[in-house]
């Protein structure tokens, strides 16, 4: 099903979810919740959730994920039943996974960001790597172009503008389209604009993004 700017209809109900995820309270999460499971599979919404903790906290993730069950019924609640598991699979390595994927959101700025975050805490560092990218977001269940996409979002309703920036670039060298790009920020802009004295400046959001499809574009001209 086409939807906005090329997002289908799930993708857009994760954007919508990731960004509620990073400003909103239980009564935003539900209605987001509830979007995402007539668009999007279980486990999608799951990783989408999942993934999160990353950029919100467990404790965000924690209580959206109480809404989520809540949402599911004691039907959903038994299938899990047992079920629980490393999604990746026991045999991958974590760090492995972690360094391609890394590399590819990051492309050239790979080995600059691995110096900088090692000068901040080589803790941090490997952290990132083996548990953000390797045991996180390299899970099964949702394509990695989603997952920047619903990055972006969570990113842009946060404020968060360094890393923002980064993950624009990301969602673009993993493949995604610009207009896709583009459509995941203005959910993400949209939710940060709808909670009152949050302090973040939509027109900043804007101006990230126009310096890096400048950065892109001009890059592209050079190598022509």
């Amino acid at each position: 099903m086409a939807g906005e700017a090329g997002l289908d209809a799930a993708t857009r109900a994760l954007v919508r979810l990731s960004a509620a995820l990073a400003v909103s309270d239980a009564p935003a999460w539900r209605d987001a919740l509830a979007a995402a499971a007539s668009h999007a599979s279980r486990t999608e919404i799951e990783e989408t959730l999942l993934q999160a903790h990353l950029f919100v906290g467990f404790p965000a993730v924690l209580n959206a994920l109480i809404e989520w069950r809540k949402l599911e019924g004691e039907e959903a609640a038994a299938r899990r039943t047992g079920a629980a598991r490393d999604a990746r699979g026991g045999d991958v390595d974590a760090a492995v996974d972690g360094e391609r994927l890394c590399r590819a959101v990051y492309g050239r700025r790979y080995e600059k960001l691995r110096r900088n975050v090692r000068r901040l805490s080589p803790d941090l560092d490997r952290w990132i790597v083996e548990d953000g990218y390797g045991k996180t977001l390299s899970r099964p269940g949702l394509s990695v172009e989603t997952r920047e996409l619903c990055i972006v979002a969570l990113l842009s309703a946060g404020g968060h503008d360094r890393q923002l920036r980064a993950h624009l670039h990301g969602a673009l060298n993993v493949g995604c389209a610009p207009d896709r790009v583009e459509a995941a920020l203005r959910h993400g802009v949209g939710a940060a604009g709808a909670v009152r004295g949050r302090g973040t400046d939509p027109a900043r959001l804007w101006r990230i993004w126009e310096e890096v499809v400048d950065r892109v574009e001009k890059k592209l001209c050079s190598s022509t």
